[in-house]
């Protein structure tokens, strides 16, 4: 019985996670992640999903959606030093592989009167795969436009 509540709610969250994505300008949602069988996404059809982003301008494709758990293509245009944001993620982990194009991450610091402030600076690039542990301000600050996957799970520490 346990489990039958356990899969209905986390159902009820990928239909609501769904749900507000879709709704979501520039985000596209695809599916539910399955529990009984293995996805794969070949790189025809991601080079697909990331021709279609630039084209139509869409930043988010959840390619699963997990309730917990999600896989994304993220897309990344025209950010500057002046028009970038941060996201902050409480409870969240992000693993980012960098798939097309080049861009300054920045990680760390803080938000202030909405503007982010302080942090480390890199180049990532095509290859480079990122860890950003939960509560940690992430984001693309210098790119004229890049793509990476986006695997997000929660954090749970001993």
């Amino acid at each position: 019985m346990r489990r039958i509540v356990s899969g209905l709610a986390a159902s009820a969250l990928c239909v609501l996670a769904g749900a507000s994505l879709a709704q979501r300008p520039g985000a596209l949602f695809l599916d539910e992640a399955p529990l009984d069988r293995a996805v794969d996404f070949p790189q025809e059809k991601l080079a697909e999903y990331f021709g279609r982003m630039r084209d139509e301008r869409i930043v988010v494709v959840r390619l699963l959606e997990g309730g917990l758990y999600n896989v994304n293509i993220r897309y990344v245009e025209r950010a500057a030093p002046d028009n970038y944001r941060t996201e902050f993620h409480e409870d969240t982990i992000d693993v980012w592989v960098v798939q097309e194009g080049s861009g300054t991450l920045v990680t760390g610091g803080e938000q202030v009167d909405g503007k982010h402030q302080g942090g480390t600076e890199r180049p990532i690039k095509v290859g480079d795969m990122i860890f950003i542990p939960a509560g940690i301000h992430h984001g693309i600050k210098e790119t004229d436009g890049i793509t990476w996957l986006n695997i997000r799970f929660p954090e749970h520490r001993n």
